[in-house]
C-alpha cells in the first residue's frame, strides 16, 4: 500500500501567487499595519485560508523576532570611502544595543544578492546595501524580490549611497548629492579661468560616477564651454590608474590646465603622474577631487576636494532601517540624499600662461 504524499507547508510566496499579488501585500495583510484595497485584501485573506497558511502563525511570528542584529553589505573595506560610511554604520548599530554583521562583495553584483539571502537566513533585522555598482532593470528586479522577501518576514532593505530604485519596492535610500558636487568643483576650476578641464578615472557605468560626470558636463555646458570627449578618460579605479591616465593625458592633450579626478585615490595616482612628469601642482596644473577622505589632507598639496558626509550617511541609512513605517512602503518623499560641499585647500590656482 503507497503512503499518500506529504504535502508541504504552505508559504507566503504560495499565498502571494495564488492571490496574483506580491509578497509584501501578503505581509501588509497579515500584519495589519498598512492600509489595503478591499478587494485585495478579500483575495489574500482567501487564499490564506484555502492554503492552510494561517497555521504557520507561529513560525512567522518566529521569523518577525527581533535577532538584535544588522546586516551590512559593502563592495570592499580597504577604500577609505567604504570604511568611514561602515564606521558610521557600526556606531549606530552600536548606540541602539545591536550587533553588526559586514560581508563585502568585491563590487560584484551577484554576490550582493548572495549576500543578501545569506543575511536573511541570520534573520537580521535589516539589511543595508551600501553602494551598488548597477542599476538596471533586471538588477532592480533583483533587489525587489529580496527586498519583499525580507518584509515579509519582518526585516527590511536598505540602501546606502545608492540611487533608489525607479520601480515601486518596500526600499528605503540614503545617498548624497554627486551631480551638484560635481558642478560645484567644476565650476570653481572655471571660475578661477580653467577651459580645458579633464575628468579622470571610474567607469561610468556606476551610477556615482554617471551623476559626477552629468555635474561636470553641465558646469561646462553652462558656461559655453565646449566638451572634449578626448579628456574625459573613465578608464578604472585605483591610484595606479589615475597615475597611467594621467601620463597618457599628458601625452595626448599637453594643453589641458585641470584635472577633476572622480576620488581622492585616483587624484594622489594623478599627483604620482604629474610628478613623475615634472608638472607642478597647482602652478602648472590645477587639481581636484571627490569624497574628503583623509588622504586628501595627506597629499602636498593639499587637495581641494568635494566633501561627502560619509559618517553621517551611515548613520542615517541605519536610522531609516529602524525606523517603524507603516511596513516600509516606500514612497519618494521617504528616500534622502545628502548635501555635498567644497573644500578648498591648496591644489588649485590660474591657469598657467602658455
Amino acid at each position: 500500500m503507497s503512503r499518500p504524499a506529504t504535502r508541504r507547508p504552505a508559504t507566503i510566496s504560495d499565498v502571494a501567487e495564488l492571490a496574483s499579488v506580491s509578497t509584501a501585500t501578503v505581509s501588509r495583510v497579515l500584519n495589519a499595519n498598512y492600509p489595503v484595497a478591499a478587494g485585495t485584501r478579500d483575495r489574500v485573506l482567501r487564499a490564506v485560508s484555502k492554503l492552510g497558511y494561517a497555521a504557520n502563525a507561529n513560525a512567522r511570528a518566529l521569523a518577525r523576532s527581533d535577532t538584535r542584529t544588522i546586516g551590512i553589505i559593502v563592495p570592499e573595506l580597504v577604500d577609505p570611502f567604504f570604511g568611514y560610511m561602515v564606521r558610521g554604520l557600526e556606531q549606530a548599530a552600536q548606540a541602539s544595543g545591536r550587533l553588526a554583521i559586514i560581508a563585502t562583495t568585491g563590487s560584484r553584483p551577484g554576490q550582493e544578492m548572495t549576500l543578501i539571502d545569506l543575511m536573511q537566513e541570520r534573520r537580521v533585522d535589516a539589511v543595508i546595501l551600501v553602494s551598488g555598482t548597477r542599476v538596471d532593470l533586471p538588477y532592480q528586479r533583483q533587489l525587489v524580490q529580496r527586498a519583499e522577501s525580507l518584509e515579509a518576514m519582518g526585516s527590511r532593505l536598505v540602501l546606502c549611497a545608492h540611487p533608489a530604485l525607479t520601480i515601486p519596492s518596500p526600499t528605503r535610500s540614503v545617498a548624497y548629492d554627486n551631480e551638484g558636487g560635481a558642478f560645484a568643483v567644476t565650476e570653481h576650476l572655471i571660475a578661477k579661468g580653467h577651459r580645458r578641464i579633464a575628468f579622470l578615472g571610474g567607469e561610468r557605468e556606476i551610477p556615482s560616477i554617471s551623476r559626477r560626470l552629468d555635474g561636470y558636463l553641465r558646469a561646462l555646458d553652462s558656461r559655453g564651454i565646449e566638451i572634449d570627449e578626448t579628456i574625459i578618460r573613465t578608464e578604472g579605479f585605483g591610484r595606479a590608474a589615475g597615475h597611467a591616465t594621467t601620463q597618457a593625458l599628458l601625452h595626448d592633450a599637453p594643453d589641458v590646465t585641470a584635472i577633476f579626478a572622480v576620488n581622492d585615490t585616483i587624484a594622489a595616482g594623478v599627483y604620482d603622474g604629474l610628478r613623475d612628469a615634472g608638472v607642478r601642482i597647482p602652478q602648472d596644473m590645477s587639481v581636484v577631487a571627490y569624497d574628503d577622505t583623509p588622504l586628501a589632507v595627506d597629499l602636498s598639496p593639499k587637495l581641494t576636494t568635494v566633501h561627502v558626509p560619509l559618517e553621517q550617511m551611515g548613520r542615517e541609512a541605519l536610522r531609516a532601517a529602524l525606523s517603524e513605517h507603516d511596513a516600509f512602503a516606500r514612497t519618494p518623499e521617504d528616500d534622502l540624499i545628502l548635501g555635498t560641499y567644497l573644500v578648498h585647500r591648496d591644489s588649485v590656482a590660474a591657469p598657467p600662461v602658455r
